[in-house]
């Protein structure tokens, strides 16, 4: 399938940097529970992510991450995810997030 760049510009994917990270017991798949800072114009926003394969909690607070922030918040049982997590699976299908490889300005956009 092909979209335009219009279709694609109407993602909005900004960086932020997780500032807590609480274990996510009630969910189907281990999660974390993230609260990660976008900075000033998003703000600081949660989102529950399947990372505990390659990720401790305590290896994540302060680690830039990058998410679509446009999407409408996701009831996940007794949970809110306000943005998605990007990721990629690795071989066996267990999450890799991605973000930048140098510290960049929290809610920095992806274009």
């Amino acid at each position: 399938m092909t979209i335009s760049y219009d279709d694609f510009a109407k993602v909005d994917i900004r960086v932020g940097t997780v500032r807590a990270v609480e274990a996510f017991p009630e969910a189907r798949k281990p999660a974390y529970k993230l609260t990660i800072d976008f900075g000033g114009e998003i703000g600081t926003k949660r989102s529950s992510a399947q990372i505990t394969n390659h990720y401790r909690a305590d290896a994540l607070v302060g680690r830039q991450v990058l998410a679509v922030v446009n999407f409408p918040p996701k009831r996940i049982g007794p949970f809110t995810s306000e943005v998605l997590c990007l990721g990629l699976p690795d071989a066996e299908g267990a999450v890799v997030l991605v973000g930048p490889d140098h510290s960049v300005p929290d809610g920095s956009q992806l274009f």
